[in-house]
Parts: C-alpha cells; sequence; structure tokens
C-alpha cells in the first residue's frame, strides 16, 4: 500500500510553515525553498537507493539517513530499507504454519484486530480491510507460535498493522519477528514488570533537562501510566495520522530499543507550558498529557530526542530508573542483534571522532569533523555544526561504551 504521493504533499506544506515562521523573506523566497526541499528530497532518496544496492549494504549510512530530517520519505524505500535496517533475509522468510489459530492468545487476538479499524484508511474498501485484518491476525500468531516464550499483549497489533500496510504480509511477519526478539521483547514477557521498568526511565530524563517540570509532575502524583501507549503501541494506537507513525518507525528501527522512551520524555518537555498552567493536580495532568496534539513538531521532536539521548545515555540514568542492564531483556538482547547482524551503529561516529572524516561520498549526507567535547557548551556547538547530517543521527551513533 503507497501513501507516498500524500506524504510528499504534506511534508513540502509543513516544512514551508516552518520556514515561514522564522522567515522575513517575500513569496518568492518561500517558493526557492520549496525548490530546494524538492531538491534535497531528491538527492536523499538516490542516496538511500545506493546504501541498499551497496554489497554489502551500507547499514550504518542507511541508519543515519533513516534517522536524519524525513527519514526514509516514501514507503516504496521502505519496503526495501526497514528489513535491512533488521537484518531480514527477504528470501529465507519461514512458511505460515499450518496451526497458527489454535495459538493460546488467538482469541484476544481476534478481539484486538476487530477493534482496529481506525488503523487503516477511511476510504479503503470492507473487502480488503476484512482480508488485511485477517492478515494481521496471522502475522501476530506467526510470531507467537515460533517464539513460544513471548506472550501477547494488546497493542502489539498497533505495531504489525502499520508494518502490514507499508511492506506487506510475509515482510512485516518478518520484521515483527525480529523485533519482538530484541526492542519489544520487555513488553511480551507475562508480566508487565519490565515494561514498568522501561518507564521507569521517563523521570530521570524529564528531570535532567528539565528540573522544575519533573517536580511538578511528581506532586502532581501523575506517574508515568500516561505514556504507556505510546510506548508499547510504538504511538501508533495514539497517533491518527499514518505518514507520521512511518516517520517514527524509521527513527525507531534505526535506533536504541530505548530511543521511544526518550520521544516520550521529549514530547513532555516540549509541552511543558502547557502542563505547567494546569493545576498540580493527578486527574487534570494525566488528562493533558494523555492527549496528545495533532500538530506536534515531528522532525524536531525527533532531533532534540537523539539530543537527549547523548546527553543523558541510558548507563547514567540505569540506577535512578531502578534498572540493572541485564535485567532488560530488550537491553542485553540488543547487543546479541549488533553482534549476530554486524550492525553497531555507535562505531561510525567512533570512528569519524578519531579520523576526522568529513567528506561526503556518493550523495551521502554531510558530515562533519569532530572531536571529543571538552564540556558541555562545546558538546553543544559540536551538536548545531552537525544539523546536517540530522540532530537525532548522532544518538544512534554514539551509544557510550558500557552498551557494546
Amino acid at each position: 500500500m503507497s501513501l507516498s504521493s500524500k506524504k510528499g504533499k504534506s511534508r513540502g506544506k509543513k516544512k514551508g510553515l516552518l520556514k515561514r515562521k522564522g522567515s522575513t523573506g517575500s513569496s518568492g523566497s518561500h517558493g526557492s525553498g520549496d525548490i530546494k526541499i524538492a531538491s534535497d528530497k531528491k538527492h536523499k532518496a538516490k542516496a538511500i537507493q545506493e546504501a541498499m544496492r551497496s554489497d554489502p549494504p551500507d547499514i550504518a549510512n542507511l541508519r543515519r539517513l533513516a534517522i536524519s530530517d524525513g527519514g526514509l520519505l516514501r514507503d516504496d524505500l521502505r519496503r526495501k530499507a526497514w528489513p535491512k535496517l533488521m537484518n531480514v533475509n527477504v528470501f529465507e522468510i519461514p512458511p505460515k504454519p499450518a496451526n497458527i489459530r489454535a495459538h493460546r492468545d488467538y482469541r484476544q487476538v481476534v478481539l484486538d484486530v476487530e477493534r482496529s479499524m481506525r488503523r487503516f484508511p477511511a476510504n479503503m474498501k470492507e473487502e480488503q480491510r476484512s482480508r488485511l485484518q485477517d492478515q494481521l491476525v496471522d502475522i501476530i500468531l506467526r510470531v507467537l507460535v515460533r517464539h513460544p516464550e513471548l506472550h501477547y499483549y494488546q497493542g502489539y497489533h498497533d505495531i504489525c498493522v502499520t508494518f502490514l500496510l507499508v511492506v506487506g504480509e510475509d515482510l512485516a511477519f518478518a520484521i515483527m519477528d525480529k523485533l519482538s526478539e530484541y526492542h519489544l521483547r520487555d513488553f511480551m514477557d507475562e508480566s508487565m514488570d519490565r515494561t514498568r521498568h522501561i518507564l521507569g526511565y521517563l523521570m530521570p530524563i524529564v528531570g535532567k533537562a528539565h528540573p522544575e517540570l519533573r517536580d511538578f509532575l511528581e506532586r502532581s502524583d501523575v506517574g508515568t501510566i500516561f505514556a504507556l501507549s505510546w510506548l508499547i503501541t510504538w504511538y501508533g494506537h495514539v497517533l491518527t495520522d499514518i505518514r507520521h507513525i512511518v516517520r517514527l518507525y524509521d527513527f525507531f528501527l534505526a535506533c536504541h530499543p530505548l530511543m521511544p522512551i526518550y520521544l516520550a520524555a521529549q514530547i513532555v518537555l516540549y509541552r511543558s507550558e502547557d502542563i505547567l498552567r494546569v493545576e498540580c493536580e493527578m486527574t487534570m495532568v494525566h488528562h493533558t498529557l494523555s492527549r496528545l496534539p495533532e500538530d506536534l513538531p515531528f522532525e524536531h521532536l525527533v532531533s532534540r530526542a537523539g539530543d537527549l539521548f547523548i546527553q543523558y545515555p541510558p548507563s547514567m540514568l540505569a540506577k535512578e530508573a531502578e534498572l540493572e542492564f541485564l535485567s532488560s531483556t530488550t537491553i542485553s538482547c540488543y547487543e546479541d542483534f549488533e553482534m549476530a547482524t554486524n550492525q553497531k551503529p555507535d562505531t561510525v561516529l567512533r570512528r569519524r571522532r578519531r579520523f576526522g572524516n568529513s567528506t561526503a561520498q556518493n550523495g551521502d549526507v554531510k558530515t562533519v569533523q569532530l572531536r571529543k567535547p571538552t564540556n558541555l557548551a562545546l558538546k553543544f556547538a559540536v551538536w548545531a555544526i552537525s544539523a546536517s547530517l540530522g540532530a537525532a543521527a548522532l544518538a544512534v551513533v554514539n551509544v557510550v561504551n558500557e552498551w557494546f
């Protein structure tokens, strides 16, 4: 299913609006900006295709492109890039077992999928939607049958349906099969203990960036439950625009498994003025937090979430979040994933810092020479200079050594 034409049109408009907001130029300069945006997208699409055509695929470059402004741009590119980011062999996808509907979670899966109508395009014919819902049930059950140690949770289908709509049934299964072993693993335990541990990172991140806001939230006793559906559905359940959802999936697939909680923290920080204006009382604060505005600036949020990851990496927050790394299956398994797939995003920045590589090649997004910052101010300066790479790209390639 292709959403490319609408996506390109909407992003062009959004970027134009953002440009006008801070611009004193004329409408003629705005037209020139639109031409530049179109040229940049064409240049980036070529870079994405070249990264995928490399033998072997240039995964480090593909990660940077997936994270930087606009993500992977179009669904036809995502169909090829998403499997590569998850190291899926598209020629060796296991066939569908014959007995999947005998699984213990079959009834619950069907109930959730039947309630997922809003996740399908409004103009889709009922017959097509019904067929896709059957495929969605099969995708979920194929993963669960293949991994009997995993437990289905409500919200898992919201992630599956996004992949189904973009890449089709078999590739969606293959991607979800990998994600369920790594990025989503903590959510698929029999209990929610590890999910609560992941949520435990939210307040420490917010507190590092905005102590006053954290104090307000804690005094209100709002907790972190408002962000649960954001986290366990990768925002698929709480956002209505598929363009925003797939953009975030570009980001998450190229990043560390904890990036969704960093994005949650950044959303809270972005809305700090709205939050601090309400009465410091649990129901009022929860009501404000749980309703996401439709006009969130997702490119800005993605970039700033990357900033947060750089400034306050999980190793810094683990003790405060009452989470030892090895108690999280998602985190500990992620190292196995990177070792098995030879995908170590942090090595890219380390190599650039070591050799000072500032040359853009083959239409790649520009990189800059980086040196180790001596203090936070210098770190911000280096960060600003690196904007052409896309701020959040550094979040992927700068994971601290303790993780690997």
